[in-house]
């Protein structure tokens, strides 16, 4: 069979529907639906957990050892922590990220009182008031409010239009698809992740290409605080391969061109098997590549390795500049990714020992000491 052609156009359109939808993590219901909806127009079976995690199985030519492949539809966000005297509003950060890029973000606070806007903002955000001051205060969640866009004087007006503590905050992620093939938006972390998914799936079923063996494509709703990949998997898997960013920053070796191939992250080595066979993969079918180890990162593959599973984990990621921050990713990137993970699922299992979840050392893998 001919190489896979990977729907560009149709790959944007579906991750122009992920950022229009907000989800930050703990309010993923609504991009959950929408998953759910494309995979029911995709034609795929799939299930999901009771929190809303979802897991589509693309049969195989046979059922195990099963793969699968995993992305996150949670974003980053913010949380009321307080309503404030004044009446705005304190906040802490859903999932990692720094207040500096939380500065005159425009958002959404979903309350019992209905969706109201605003912005957040320094304690000291006029320079006509503070002067220099402004640049000089420390940069922290406690140095930031949440301006509402609506008549507040003090704490009780706030409370009185149903905000109140706890409530989610969604920050606006101001997408802008490029003429250039750059796609500049907060979020892309891992909304661009379940778009490469969807456009891969969409690739299997249009030109009628069947997995070697069952292939399990699953969408998590808290991989920005740590669960993620923890309680969605089947016993058939045997390896997961998560799509997600990789920082383009300086000491790394990620690019926003091409599929970076993490070697590793925070929490260790990713599997040394089906980390080298994907970057073969890559070059047998001339799909643009580097590796990377990234020190200050964690992704599904944690998460599912922490919970118990015994499976092998990768990941493959799409170069990101200034991650968690104003992200900026090229769309190239996005249709390599895809291309590898077609050839992937398309690829022969050669570590058939692994259809079993015990055995004895008979057919377990080798490497090379010499």
């Amino acid at each position: 069979m001919t190489g896979p052609v990977i729907d560009l156009d149709y790959l944007k359109a579906r991750l122009a529907d992920l950022l229009g939808t907000p989800s930050p993590t703990g309010y993923t219901d609504e991009a959950v639906r929408l998953v759910c909806c494309e995979l029911e127009r995709l034609g795929l079976d799939y299930e999901m957990t009771r929190r809303g995690a979802i897991r589509a199985r693309l049969p195989g030519q046979q059922k195990a050892p099963a793969r699968a492949v995993v992305a996150h539809v949670d974003t980053l966000g913010a949380q009321v922590k307080q309503v404030k005297a004044n009446g705005r509003l304190e906040v802490v950060p859903i999932g990692h990220w720094s207040s500096r890029f939380a500065e005159g973000a425009r958002c959404t606070i979903f309350s019992e009182g209905g969706a109201w806007r605003g912005t957040i903002l320094p304690l000291k955000a006029s320079g006509h008031t503070f002067n220099t001051e402004i640049d000089t205060q420390p940069v922290s969640w406690r140095e930031v409010e949440l301006r509402i866009d609506a008549v507040t004087h003090d704490r009780q007006t706030t409370v009185d239009l149903g905000i109140d503590i706890g409530d989610i905050i969604a920050i606006d992620p101001q997408p802008e698809f490029l003429d250039t093939g750059f796609i500049v938006s907060r979020h892309l972390d891992d909304k661009a992740g379940v778009a490469v998914l969807l456009a891969t799936l969409e690739c299997l079923v249009r030109e009628e290409r069947t997995p070697t063996v069952d292939t399990w494509w699953l969408f998590t709703i808290a991989e920005e605080v740590g669960v993620g990949a923890s309680s969605v998997l089947v016993p058939d898997v045997a390896a997961m391969v998560t799509v997600d960013n990789g920082t383009t920053a300086a000491g790394q070796n990620s690019s926003e061109f091409g599929v970076t191939i993490a070697m590793a992250d925070q929490t260790g080595p990713f599997d040394w098997h089906l980390s080298r066979k994907l970057a073969q993969l890559a070059r047998d079918n001339d799909i643009p590549h580097q590796k990377d180890v990234f020190r200050y990162y964690r992704s599904d593959s944690a998460s599912a390795l922490e919970s118990g599973a015994d499976i092998r984990t990768a990941l493959l990621a799409f170069g990101i500049d200034a991650s968690h921050g104003y992200e900026r990713i090229h769309e190239t990137a996005l249709s390599d990714l895809a291309g590898l993970l077609v050839a992937y699922v398309e690829s022969e299992v050669e570590i058939t020992r692994d259809a079993r979840p015990m055995s004895d050392v008979r057919g377990f893998t080798h490497q090379p000491l010499s």
